[in-house]
């Protein structure tokens, strides 16, 4: 292909926004030039998170871009399709609830592309958990600026008693003071998430309530998740950003208030967007010195680049379909991924209301399986117009890292007494209609698993990946893991290129203070 014409362009004002914290870090985009009249191409290979960001930052600098995805919808994990129910309505079925975080800089930043206000999300007041002996928590009135956030937390949750707070050993947590990356993988990745709260001390109702909560939002067991990753999400969520716990949700299903527009964003761009549309194989294209021939949909198209952004799963069924794609170790890394254990998200149409001081979400520990419980008819509007018109309600229950064993239609009977636990009034309510989700695909991030994970550049210039699941060198997680890894693989092809990158945004990088600093190096120097 001819190189781009040497003259400089900025990179587009699409940069991501920061929040309120005034220590998020900004990673400027790379200057590059404008694209000459034979431009790159590029095939985007998953139309998740991870893929939308990965083909809005390539067709936005002129990358002729095209995006296959399986499935008949975009947004992955987060994506929605139609479902009609028994009483004749068509509504939207998804995987279940996400929280978008005010962390999330990355993936907000891809949402303005078509709402620059943020007006399709709607931020919940609270983040509640229950535990089933009866004890409560709530973030709402926590303090969001670091340290007075985790202050805060202590000094309000009934879940930390002053005897439990003498028994503690603080200095194994000092480390959660100055998170930083890769470091943190280094000093922690070979630990459990429940090793190292069993090595801190931290009281059991503290650690059930809160922390096995947030753990599990991994889809995995605290005894088999990564310390690393916990931490890393400890930093993220709660001690090294000043954004708070408290989250925005989409105030319509996922295709209309995001994915949607989206598409139609990425046709503006001339983008080619192919739902419905497995890819068989990749293969390095043998006419040409560079580029790979891609197969989808009984079709073969060449292309200058590739981005891998499937799940773990899929990249792992593509990669072995692909014997050609990659050198043998990257493609021994990418065999070895393995999915978190399966979840179940269950919703229901209920014909009559919960109570009313019931609140949109509620996280949930102690029973028996039960991770939270979402009332949909509280912020969506498809739900609420349903709600309205029947007088009933649409409620939604999830169980993470279910037991394999364990019997589908007995799981979904253990969730819906459970909610009967938590939410007496449900017990009366009929069922108008219920969808059951399974699912085993979310990525795990077991003990000393992070050397093995696939990073977005690899063995071949014109090949990367993105995903939740990929090392990457920021800290990031999630949702925004996804976001940023996309941005990340295109600013990798767009740097080969010459053109300019796109901006990134993380919380802050390090402890936020130089005292906190010094407290977790003093703790660094004095670990075994």
């Amino acid at each position: 292909m001819t190189a781009p014409a040497p003259r400089t362009a900025p990179a587009p004002r699409t940069a991501a926004r920061r929040g309120r914290d005034r220590r998020a870090r900004v990673l400027p985009a790379r200057p590059g030039a404008r694209p000459g009249p034979d431009r790159p191409t590029a095939a985007v290979i998953g139309g998740g998170i991870a893929g939308l960001a990965a083909a809005t930052a390539l067709a936005e600098r002129g990358v002729k871009v095209t995006l296959y995805e399986r499935e008949t919808y975009l947004g992955g994990r987060a994506g929605g399709w139609p479902t009609r129910l028994r009483d004749g309505s068509t509504v939207t079925m998804s995987r279940g609830f996400h929280a978008f975080f005010r962390q999330y800089y990355n993936l907000r930043g891809l949402l303005r592309r078509t709402d620059p206000a943020l007006a399709n999300l709607t931020a919940l007041p609270d983040y509640p958990l229950v535990h089933a002996d009866g004890l409560r928590d709530s973030f709402r009135h926590v303090p969001r600026t670091p340290p007075w956030s985790a202050l805060g937390f202590v000094a309000l949750s009934p879940s930390f008693r002053l005897r439990d707070l003498r028994a503690m050993n603080p200095v194994p947590a000092l480390p959660l003071l100055d998170v930083r990356v890769p470091e943190v993988y280094h000093r922690l990745d070979d630990t459990s998430a429940h090793d190292f709260l069993e090595a801190i001390g931290f009281p059991e109702p503290a650690r059930h309530l809160a922390f096995e909560v947030f753990s599990r939002s991994f889809f995995a067991d605290p005894r088999q998740l990564s310390a690393a990753e916990m931490a890393l999400m400890f930093h993220i969520y709660f001690l090294g950003s000043a954004e708070g716990l408290l989250f925005d949700v989409p105030r319509s299903p996922y295709p209309a208030a995001l994915w949607d527009p989206l598409a139609g964003y990425l046709e503006r761009h001339e983008a080619e967007v192919r739902t419905g549309c497995p890819v068989e194989h990749v293969v390095p294209a043998r006419a040409r010195a560079f580029g790979f021939e891609v197969a989808g949909d009984g079709e073969e198209r060449h292309y200058d680049a590739v981005v891998l952004a499937l799940d773990a799963v899929g990249l792992r069924s593509l990669v072995a379909r692909s014997e050609r794609l990659g050198d043998r170790p990257w493609r021994e890394r990418v065999a070895a991924l393995r999915p978190a254990p399966p979840f179940l998200v269950t919703r229901l149409w209920l014909d009559r209301p919960v109570a009313p001081e019931r609140p949109g979400f509620l996280g949930t520990s102690g029973f028996g399986g039960l991770d939270n419980i979402s009332v949909l008819n509280r912020w969506e509007d498809e739900a609420a117009r349903w709600a309205a018109r029947t007088g009933g309600s649409v409620v939604e229950l999830h169980a993470y890292a279910v037991d394999p064993r364990a019997p589908r239609t007995a799981q979904e009977q253990q969730l819906r007494r459970q909610l009967h636990r938590v939410y007496p009034e449900t017990r009366a309510a009929g069922v108008v209609d219920v969808r059951h989700e399974w699912r085993e695909d979310c990525p795990l991030f077991p003990v000393g698993g992070y050397t093995g994970r696939p990073t977005v550049r690899t063995c071949d210039p014109r090949l990367v990946v993105a995903g939740d699941f990929v090392r990457s060198d920021l800290p990031v997680a999630l949702m925004e893991r996804a976001a940023t890894t996309g941005f990340q693989a295109a600013n990798a092809l767009l740097e080969g290129w010459g053109l300019p990158g796109q901006t990134l945004w993380t919380v802050p990088d390090r402890g936020r203070t130089a005292v906190l600093r010094k407290a977790a190096a003093w703790a660094g120097d004095r670990a075994p």
